[in-house]
């Protein structure tokens, strides 16, 4: 695992992953949290501050880790969490993701953090300004 280090914030690589879509909602996905970044996030939390994960492996690595052991800890596994309304996030506080394909597990767990109709609302926008859909598309920052 790489990090970066950029002024007070840190950035590690977790890992990557294929679309999830409907009739594979529970495919476990291998995780694993590097020791420099639990710290980091723990710190992070501790000071106030917000977690912004950079896509939807991230998120469901640090929500999965959270979810088992209370805070961020590291450590690997498997995840087979599955996050969709009304989920409450315990450490992801921002996303940055693409615009996911309709009728996705990812197009639900964007609605768990932004609400359902933010999301509709910004898609039917991404749709009007000709956005890309889907993994080589544009993104958006949820905050």
């Amino acid at each position: 695992m790489e990090n970066y280090r950029f002024g007070g914030i840190v950035c590690t690589v977790i890992a990557t992953a294929g679309e999830i879509t409907v009739g594979k909602l529970q495919d476990p996905k291998n995780l694993s949290v590097p020791p420099e970044t639990a710290e980091a996030i723990r710190g992070c939390k501790a000071r106030g501050g917000r977690v912004v994960c950079v896509g939807s492996t991230t998120v469901r690595t640090l929500e999965t880790v959270a979810a088992r052991f209370g805070e961020v800890v590291a450590g690997s596994g498997a995840s087979d969490i599955f996050i969709r309304p009304p989920y409450e996030f315990k450490v992801c506080d921002c996303m940055l993701t693409n615009f996911h394909l309709p009728q996705s597990t990812l197009l639900m767990m964007i609605s768990a953090l932004a609400g359902r109709e933010r999301v509709l609302c910004s898609y039917a926008l991404a749709v009007r300004g000709g956005y890309k859909f889907f993994s080589y598309g544009d993104c958006m920052l949820i905050v």
